[in-house]
């Protein structure tokens, strides 16, 4: 056995001791609870595991963009705990993605916990504006889809790319600008991303992986020529 195939066998191994953990975090919890296991060696169908029902995952299903933003990271990537957030239908979730490693640091995967906090929240507007206090602020949507080209034309529907905002009408630095922000989004990180953005945005898979090229350079600290 090589040495991948012997750390493949440790992840899986990981993974399979972890589906009776999102068992019993959603029992525990109870219907306003969802945990999802993530297999992140395969972005686009993702999910190995899914105990509970908060953001209409199902086993098979993609990745999120908080996946995404994780896979972009790579082994760099840390816990997000304790985050809120809303589902594009108006559920507002708090939630924790805890990142999966195998024996040499690598990450491979994630433990994900969605609780349902809208009857909270409502609560607490309520509460809010009854004491005279004000919003402090909207919650950031996230799209938990069960495929990688809904969540990816969502992140591209959030930097408003459609017919109030053609491409054809950003000059150079706002198109940079535009792959910058789905590059530190993690699109480019799942395979096919690059494809399905210059299909969605009507260029070439040459200029859009040009565009993003030319992002990357530009954000890149190491001099020309330097040493990383």
């Amino acid at each position: 056995m090589t040495d991948e195939e012997t750390l493949d066998a440790e992840r899986d191994a990981i993974l399979a001791a972890l589906r009776p953990v999102a068992d019993g975090i959603a029992a525990t919890f109870g219907p306003v609870c969802e945990a999802v296991l993530h297999d992140y060696r395969h972005p686009e169908n993702s999910v190995v595991a899914v105990a509970g029902s908060v953001t209409g995952r199902a086993v098979g299903g993609a990745m999120s963009e908080i996946g995404m933003r994780v896979l972009a990271r790579g082994d760099q990537a840390e816990d997000e705990l304790n985050y809120v957030t809303r589902t594009r239908s108006g559920k507002l979730v708090k939630a924790s993605t805890m990142v999966l490693r195998d024996s040499t640091g690598a990450v491979f995967g994630a433990l994900c916990v969605n609780v349902d906090v809208t009857a909270v929240g409502e609560a607490h507007a309520l509460l809010g504006a009854l004491a005279g206090l004000t919003d402090a602020g909207e919650t950031p949507v996230t799209t938990f889809g069960n495929d990688l080209d809904s969540v990816v034309d969502a992140i591209l529907d959030a930097h408003r790319i459609g017919p109030d905002r053609p491409w054809g009408g950003l000059d150079r630095a706002q198109r940079l600008d535009l792959f910058r922000g789905l590059d530190e989004h993690g699109v480019f990180a799942v395979r096919r991303a690059v494809e399905q953005v210059a299909a969605r945005l009507g260029i070439s898979r040459a200029s859009a992986y040009s565009y993003l090229s030319q992002a990357r350079a530009a954000t890149d600290p190491t001099p020309a020529g330097g040493h990383a």
